[in-house]
């Protein structure tokens, strides 16, 4: 064993057991900031560890959500929880059976995990030999993008709709009577001033990087979601530090955007009868500026659902929350 795979070797032990470690420390500790920050660095890690693993389309996801979103809205959480109840929840001894049962039921998922990938064949079971083969007749480099938007562009399709009846969902919550009314759940009251020169500097910067991640998408890791769920961050960050307000859901502007999406890939899959032959077939010669534009339209619709959903809920009108 040569050093570069002896230093590799060694890079996964320590990822693996800094993961290890940290998931326990988020769930033991008794303060919620700090598990927060927690998950925020646990997220990473496990971004470097799809990285190791050869899947940077995944490890992109997991930083933008685990590492992204997913934080913010345990910060803003943790933020409006009262500390006496986080102390009276570590407090109350007679939640030991269900939290014995979790980690059980964790113990059993993670072993059943374990016995499945030491168990797999040699070689593994794979498609990306057929892939590869028709991977010229898409005009997309990615091999990933080809699959969503190519070889699966039926799954890929429901999976933006499904985005869309969650949002739908999410607002059948709405207090009656709120509907006109702007979400307060997410904007801090008082944000730190340094909170609110990250959401001064960083927008900029973060737009950028979207845009970026969705034109590479077709050649490299990247792509719609990536760089959807890396504008809903940002509009998440602009709307905590009070920069900006939420959209209220009776607007016209965020239920077009949500809606886009779909609709233009729905469009585009009908007009594969006429111009190919076929549900969701694109003509030759059109393959690639067909699945830029569907994946343009798609960033925005995901941005607008995933940020809408985090900017939270409108307060019932007459409530405590409104009136602050």
């Amino acid at each position: 064993m040569n050093a570069v795979a002896i230093l590799g070797l060694l890079t996964d032990l320590v990822l693996a057991v800094s993961v290890l470690m940290l998931s326990i420390w988020i769930v033991l500790t008794p303060d919620r900031l700090r598990a927060v920050v927690g998950f925020l660095a646990n997220g990473i890690l496990i971004a470097l560890v799809w990285m190791r693993l050869g899947a940077p389309d995944v490890a992109l996801t997991e930083a933008i959500i685990g590492g992204g979103l997913v934080t913010l809205l345990l910060l803003g959480a943790s933020a409006r929880v009262p500390p006496e109840s986080a102390r009276n929840a570590f407090a109350d001894r007679d939640r030991w059976p269900l939290h014995l049962l979790a980690a059980l039921l964790a113990a059993v998922v993670a072993v059943g995990l374990a016995l499945v990938v030491l168990n797999l064949p040699e070689p593994a079971p794979s498609l990306a030999s057929a892939v590869a083969t028709e991977l010229p007749a898409t005009a997309v480099d990615n091999p990933v993008t080809a699959v969503l938007m190519a070889f699966r562009a039926v799954d890929t399709l429901f999976e933006t709709v499904v985005l869309v009846v969650a949002l739908i969902a999410f607002w059948s919550l709405i207090p009656e009577g709120a509907w006109f009314q702007r979400a307060g759940w997410l904007p801090l009251r008082e944000p730190a001033p340094a909170l609110v020169l990250l959401g001064r500097v960083l927008p900029p910067f973060g737009i950028l990087t979207a845009v970026h991640l969705f034109w590479i998408g077709t050649t490299l890791p990247g792509g719609k979601f990536q760089a959807g769920a890396l504008l809903a961050a940002i509009w998440a960050l602009v709307l905590i530090a009070g920069l900006s307000q939420p959209m209220a859901a009776a607007q016209r502007l965020p239920r077009l955007l949500v809606v886009m999406g779909p609709t233009v890939f729905f469009a585009v899959g009908l007009a594969g009868f006429w111009l190919a032959g076929d549900f969701l077939a694109y003509p030759s010669g059109l393959e690639k500026p067909l699945i830029l534009i569907i994946e343009a339209v798609l960033m925005l619709s995901v941005a607008a659902a995933l940020g809408l959903i985090l900017a939270g809920l409108p307060p019932a009108p007459g409530s405590l929350e409104q009136r602050r």
